[in-house]
């Protein structure tokens, strides 16, 4: 497995080079977001194994970690994962509307980084396994889901949604208003049991909230899971 390794601190990226390798991938390291883009070209890419995951450090000496993620949304869909050392739901949220897959924070666990880099490696979106008999558009008041596009629109606006963001969407508007459970959610769209990504679970729900412009489209039920409440057909006042 390809991953592209993007940090500009040669020592730490020799000693995560070095551990990643152990485990079975391939490291291309990147100094610069210049170099991370160049990377990812198809060009540069001509004859070789797609990247799989892009791990990418935030703090890099040319550009704003943030805007070299949303670069890389415009010439690939590789997974990005963002290493970051702000640890507010904020800048986690910013990070994933510029189209990350999701993230870690520093000081991070080795156990807890491979848990993530192979979670949204995954290829099989959630919802979408083969030969699996589903409603491929989902039509839920003014919100719109469609399956096979994987387009999501409000109004008939299209709203830019990140692969989890969908894929939980698709999952709670299955059988909306029944309670999903946290270890399900995570179970399905991540393909992980891993306990960890519960947090990563709350930031994608508080995104989608926000992308939407429905805060009480999809309602938490404390120490349980969430479901999807069906918005109404028209907007309120």
């Amino acid at each position: 497995m390809r991953l592209l390794l993007v940090e500009d601190d040669d020592h730490v990226a020799a000693a995560l080079s070095a551990v990643l390798a152990k485990h079975g991938f391939d490291v291309v390291h990147a100094r610069s977001g210049e170099e991370a883009l160049q990377a990812l070209l198809p060009a540069a890419n001509a004859g070789k194994e797609p990247f799989a995951v892009v791990l990418l450090d935030l703090g890099l000496p040319d550009q704003d970690g943030y805007q070299v993620c949303g670069k890389m949304r415009k010439i690939t869909a590789t997974p990005v994962i963002m290493v970051t050392a702000r640890a507010d739901v904020r800048s986690r949220i910013h990070g994933l509307n510029l189209g990350a897959d999701d993230y870690v924070v520093k000081p991070y666990d080795t156990g807890e980084l491979l848990a993530r880099i192979h979670a949204v490696s995954r290829r099989t979106p959630a919802g979408e396994e083969p030969g699996q008999a589903a409603e491929t558009v989902h039509r839920l008041g003014r919100l719109t889901i469609e399956l096979p596009t994987r387009r999501v629109s409000v109004d008939d606006e299209t709203v830019q949604l990140t692969r989890k963001e969908f894929d939980l969407l698709a999952l709670l508007a299955q059988r909306p208003g029944v309670v999903f459970g946290r270890e399900q959610i995570i179970s399905e769209v991540w393909q992980t049991s891993w306990e960890g990504t519960g947090r990563t679970l709350e930031v994608h729900v508080a995104s989608l909230r926000g992308k939407l412009g429905m805060p009480a489209l999809i309602e938490t039920v404390r120490g349980v899971g969430y479901s999807l409440v069906v918005p109404s057909a028209h907007p309120g006042p």
